[in-house]
């Protein structure tokens, strides 16, 4: 690509603000490190919780090294060499973007805890910051991996795969983080709940329940962890996806050479726009729920509306993209923000949905849970009509995206799709930060109540918590989105590669009709396989519980001296985690091989669209269904309905503990199952053309 007044600033403009994030991620790491860690107890909780998260990642890496490995060598053989290279850089800045976002985290804990015993805003904003860590280390790294990529390999066929090859290091890692880190906590999360709060009364956090730390350590492990390489997939795949489209659209001459640039720019005027919103996240004492997510939105909501003028500056001047594809982009955003608009008013208590299921728990735990259900399914139809709407609408503008002598047409309808998702995650620096806060806030309020720190000090960290678990339904149901418009643009990216036609892509064709079935049947199993798989990791943690407290003497009552042994619950968590993560993470490798080997391109298509459309709304109800019962019982521990200990309260401790598995396990882990499945198909997608299917 020959360089220009108008290309060079959208050249130089990914590699300054990567370095831009990376400074800010240092200079706030070591602005939290020197925060008050706490007093004695405090500082040795909250190395436990640490040791515990470091020990199961550097296991599960252990592991993953072995995995990729294989699949390098597997590349390698049948694609390119470059293709391997770059998907062990994928995974590599992937686990490394994870591994600084929950060593902070870790780090924040008890320093959080400690600035709540001086003020709320204080608290709110070390968590806040914490989580910031994490979300500028996800874009930064992720946009400055992918930007040295396409320098290295330029335009083409070859840039192509290497791009491809990143995205699905980044997503083999976001699997196994997701599942792994989601089996694990909510492994020691219901075993907690059910021997702690159901049978013996204990309130959650007390020190004399075993599994307390072993739930800390997975709140880092499956929601920071996890739900960053959750996240940074989808980053990279829409920018992977947007950037391979256009390579083909501007080899047809349907779309400019600077197209492919357009969406590094994006992302990396995102990052400025997060960055200035992190800057204005700060709260009251005394605030309210309200008060608190009105300062986390407001937040988000300057940095999207920041956003808008600066796509805007980089259309003008370019000058050869048209400014139909920036109305695409915005739709994208607009998306975005309106997805967690309604996934915060089906989850957050201060809403009906969430205060129905509370409601229900007078007539006991049955009505409580089919109401849960209820609300999960009936949350499930605004995100699919914005969806919907957006993806329509961004291709509809790139169709008729009339510009410099290129009359549009269906290589730019797809192209104004796929950076539809980069412009619904441009923002995503701050957006994540809103979400990997939540664990934080909650190992800080656990730090409170192990520490025996004043009643004043819990009520900080409660009210923290309370709007970490909003936040965290809210990202989820952002992830959800976001992964569906990065699916559909792989997709699209797949479709290309692999050069086929309309006429090919139709219902008529049995193979294609079969596979769209077997992709819509995935995400049920899929969830069915995490779901048990968090069963029996739970009913391990219930007889350790269940052991110290007929085992060692005093423990259940709290006598002196008495101590729990929390090391053995995150020693059976860690190893559950680790055996039940491999099934899920070979099924969603191996479903596109089999299916683009034995049955062709065509059918392939046909299943990446099942399991996309299934996996959407699947995800959706389990994520928001989860959230919402979690939400309910904590409107009924803020002293509504009978309050903690109330019989309402019991009910919605059960509620609670069905959908921890369905909104910090199976739900969060579909959306990696559609990009994954996805990128595979877009990687191997010459080696199905070449053997076009074992059944003809």
């Amino acid at each position: 690509m020959s360089l220009s007044a108008s290309t060079l600033p959208l050249l130089l403009l990914p590699i300054a603000v990567g370095l831009i994030g990376i400074v800010y991620v240092v200079v706030t790491a070591l602005n939290i490190l020197a925060q008050d860690a706490g007093n004695e107890t405090m500082q040795r909780i909250s190395g436990a919780i640490r040791e515990g998260a470091q020990a199961f990642l550097a296991q599960q890496y252990r592991v993953l090294i072995v995995f990729a490995a294989a699949v390098a060598i597997v590349i390698a053989i049948f694609i390119r060499w470059q293709t391997a290279v770059c998907f062990i850089v994928g995974a590599f800045t992937s686990a490394l973007a994870g591994f600084i976002g929950m060593n902070i985290a870790t780090r924040a804990n008890a320093r959080t805890t400690a600035a709540a015993m001086k003020s709320l805003d204080a608290g709110l904003r070390v968590a806040f910051r914490s989580g910031s860590v994490m979300g500028m280390s996800v874009v930064s790294i992720g946009l400055l991996g992918l930007w040295l990529l396409f320098l290295a390999f330029g335009m083409g066929q070859l840039a192509v795969d290497a791009l491809a090859g990143f995205s699905f290091g980044a997503s083999s890692i976001a699997l196994f983080a997701r599942v792994g880190g989601g089996i694990y906590t909510k492994a020691a999360d219901v075993g907690a709940d059910l021997v702690g709060k159901v049978e013996a009364g204990i309130p959650e956090d007390d020190p004399r329940n075993p599994a307390v730390v072993a739930d800390n350590v997975g709140d880092n492990v499956g929601d920071v962890a996890g739900m960053g390489a959750d996240l940074y997939e989808s980053y990279v795949g829409s920018i992977v996806a947007a950037s391979a489209v256009a390579m083909v659209g501007a080899a047809r001459g349907e779309l400019s050479p600077t197209a492919v640039l357009l969406p590094f720019a994006i992302a990396a005027v995102g990052i400025l726009a997060a960055l200035i919103g992190t800057f204005l996240v700060r709260t009251r004492e005394n605030a309210t729920q309200a008060d608190l997510l009105r300062t986390l939105r407001t937040a988000i909501w300057t940095a999207s509306i920041l956003i808008v003028p600066a796509i805007a500056i980089l259309i003008a001047l370019d000058g050869t993209i048209g400014w139909p594809i920036f109305f695409a982009v915005l739709l994208g955003l607009v998306a975005g923000l309106l997805i967690a608009y309604f996934t915060e008013f089906f989850t957050s208590y201060t809403e009906r949905p969430t205060q129905g299921i509370a409601l229900a728990s007078r007539t006991g735990v049955a009505t409580l849970i089919i109401e849960g259900l209820a609300v999960g399914m009936r949350s499930t139809l605004p995100p699919v009509v914005i969806i919907v709407v957006a993806v329509v609408g961004a291709y509809l503008l790139g169709f008729n995206n009339n510009v410099g002598g290129r009359s549009g047409g269906a290589d730019s309808g797809l192209y104004a799709v796929a950076l539809a998702a980069v412009g619904m995650l441009s923002t995503l620096g701050i957006t994540l930060a809103t979400d990997a806060y939540g664990p934080v806030a909650d190992n800080a309020g656990g730090i409170a109540e192990m520490s025996h720190l004043p009643k004043e000090v819990r009520a900080r960290t409660d009210a923290l918590d309370s709007l970490g678990n909003t936040t965290a339904a809210t990202g989820k149901g952002f992830a959800v989105g976001s992964a569906v418009l990065t699916a559909l643009g792989l997709i699209a990216a797949y479709a290309q590669t692999s050069g086929l036609q309309a006429a090919e892509l139709t219902l008529l064709d049995p193979r294609l009709l079969g596979a769209l079935l077997i992709g819509a049947m995935l995400p049920f199993l899929f969830s069915a396989i995490t779901m048990t798989a968090v069963g029996r990791a739970a009913m391990q943690i219930v007889e350790e519980v269940r052991r110290q407290f007929r085992e060692i003497p005093g423990l259940k009552e709290g006598a002196p001296g008495a101590r729990a042994d929390y090391a053995r619950c995150v020693a059976i968590s860690t190893r559950s985690a680790l055996r039940e993560m491999v099934l899920p993470g070979v099924l969603a490798v191996a479903m596109p091989l089999v299916v683009g080997g034995v049955l062709g391109p065509a059918a392939l298509a046909g299943l990446l669209v099942g399991a996309t459309g299934s996996g959407f709304v699947l995800a959706v109800m389990m994520a928001n269904a989860g959230g919402a019962w979690d939400n309910a019982k904590k409107y009924i521990e803020a002293g509504e309905l009978g309050g903690k200990g109330s019989e309402n309260h019991k009910a919605a401790v059960v509620g609670d503990t069905v959908g921890d598995p369905f909104k910090d396990t199976s739900g969060p882990s579909l959306n990696i199952l559609i990009k994954l499945m996805s990128v595979v198909s877009l990687v191997f997608a010459p080696l199905f053309v070449q053997i076009g299917g074992l059944i003809r």
